[in-house]
């Protein structure tokens, strides 16, 4: 079994993805803003998942690893807040973190809709801080250990990555960055592999801030489902090494 670190975890899309390796036997390495939100959702996995044997490990900056009774896959989660990507190499360098990495999930992400002229100098910063520049600090830092597996990193984009709508240019400026971060690591990383999911409308509680600040009502059933976008990232996980799914976008139907 393999080790993946996902960011953004406790959100629709990472948490699902968390919970379909969680099934695979995988060891998670999760990441979130919240430690409460973080602590739940480990319990969730740890007594969800078919596999009794679990570890459950909490981590903080500058303690070292608790972990429950009990061995098998672990389960680690880092809090770790993403709109300060310049404190992210102290928290990583104050935790374990394995020598090698199966897999890195990007799946954190921010969104608020608003015309260019009325988008302040902090909403920018904001958008691109947690949707870019993390993302591209936590893959310079983990570099080490996803060459040593000869890992796969993954990039949940958006369909915004590849088309800018009104009142969404700096949610999607940061995605077309993504998009750009993920080319470039693919053509200078030939060992790893890297994808980018490109979601279209998912049922998550982002869509459902989106949905409020566009003055529409929300209906889960509009959208597809997180679980539906983590299995197409799971089977590009999942294929095998003789190829790779660079690009896949998913759309609600």
């Amino acid at each position: 079994m393999g080790t993946y670190l996902i960011t953004g975890a406790t959100g629709g899309i990472g948490t699902a993805v968390a919970e379909l390796l969680r099934e695979r036997g995988h060891d998670l390495i999760l990441t979130g803003r919240s430690p409460d939100r973080l602590d739940a959702l480990a319990g969730k996995l740890r007594t969800g998942a078919a596999h009794a044997a679990t570890q459950s490990i909490a981590i903080t900056p500058g303690a070292p690893p608790a972990a429950a009774a009990g061995t098998g896959a672990s389960i680690t989660t880092i809090p770790l807040d993403l709109t300060e990507p310049r404190r992210i190499e102290a928290v990583l360098a104050a935790t374990e973190l394995p020598a090698r990495l199966d897999g890195v999930v990007h799946a954190a992400g921010v969104v608020h809709l608003s015309p260019v002229a009325a988008l302040e100098a902090d909403e920018w910063m904001d958008h691109l801080s947690v949707n870019l520049v993390s993302a591209a600090e936590m893959t310079r830092l983990l570099l080490p250990a996803l060459r040593t597996a000869a890992g796969h990193v993954v990039f949940v984009n958006s369909t915004a990555g590849l088309r800018a709508n009104p009142e969404w240019s700096a949610y999607a400026a940061s995605k077309f960055g993504l998009r750009a971060l993920a080319d470039s690591l693919r053509a200078e990383e030939p060992s790893l592999r890297v994808t980018t999911v490109y979601p279209g409308r998912t049922a998550t509680e982002m869509q459902r801030k989106v949905r409020a600040q566009e003055g529409h009502p929300y209906a889960e059933d509009d959208f597809a489902a997180p679980g539906t976008v983590a299995r197409v990232l799971v089977a590009a996980l999942e294929t095998p090494r003789d190829a790779v799914v660079s690009d896949v976008t998913v759309r609600p139907n």
